[in-house]
């Protein structure tokens, strides 16, 4: 299984370092998000209990990682899709590997190399005045990676009931752009209307752009942002529940008989 479960990470990370243009397909939106919405707030944007240099590109810069990373592992997963158009799923399956291999295997490559991005664009914190301390560094790598691994986990089930590519674009960027603006990315939860801090506070990305905050918030002491965080321990116990969710639910989509057009 071990070996199985390697095989197809490498591979996932070969057929990737091939493909320059998924580089630039799940770098480029985020970051023109940030740039062009960084620039639109510019200085007007801060919550009120900001200190005075956080300006709107510093807010925003946790949910430019994120993004990332959602952007990179979910559409990693779109390799299923056109592994089983070209036949080579169909094959892999009949091997004698349990599906588990199959599943882990597809998710740590998108793992690694969705969290492998963000954490090249997170050496750019200093740049946007975020100034992080070396533990700092490591909760956030620790919080990208646990994210790209539920992340590619909700890809992986619905790519494997799916067909069509256009399909999959589609419908993971119906869910994908929700989860991101009600995530706090884009404004806190404590300033939106009841109602809507409910469905912040279910959305599981929620947590992960929380524990992404306060890691890269300084020593943990400072109040970077302006806004109320949970403690890193429990934001990142939730999205660790969440990853934990998304692996059993991929294992149990791979084992379910699929029926070709339904899934």
């Amino acid at each position: 299984m071990l070996l199985a479960v390697g095989t197809i990470t490498q591979r996932e990370i070969v057929r990737f370092l091939r493909q320059p243009s998924r580089v630039v397909g799940a770098l480029a939106p985020p970051v023109l998000f940030w740039f062009l919405i960084g620039s639109g707030l510019g200085d007007t944007f801060r919550p009120e209990a900001a200190p005075e240099d956080l300006t709107a590109f510093g807010y925003l810069f946790p949910g430019t990682l994120m993004l990332i990373v959602m952007f990179a592992a979910v559409f990693s997963t779109i390799s299923i899709i056109e592994d089983r158009r070209a036949g080579f799923l169909q094959g892999v399956l009949v091997a004698p590997v349990p599906r588990s291999a199959i599943v882990l295997g597809k998710l740590l490559g998108g793992t690694i190399l969705a969290a492998g991005q963000a954490i090249l664009i997170l050496a750019a914190a200093p740049l946007v005045g975020i100034d992080v301390s070396l533990t700092g560094w490591l909760l956030a790598a620790l919080t990208l990676i646990i994210s790209a691994f539920s992340f590619t986990g909700m890809g992986f089930l619905l790519a494997w009931r799916l067909d069509s590519t256009q399909g999959f674009h589609a419908i993971m960027n119906l869910l994908m752009m929700p989860m991101w603006l009600l995530s706090g990315s884009l404004f806190p939860t404590s300033g939106a209307p009841t109602w809507l801090r409910v469905v912040m506070q279910a959305n599981p990305m929620s947590h992960a752009v929380d524990a992404l905050r306060f890691a890269l918030q300084t020593g943990g002491s400072v109040n970077t942002w302006g806004i109320q965080l949970p403690s890193w321990t429990v934001a990142i116990s939730l999205s660790v529940v969440f990853a934990i969710l998304m692996l059993l639910a991929s294992i149990w989509t791979a084992n379910r008989p699929r029926i070709p057009g339904l899934g």
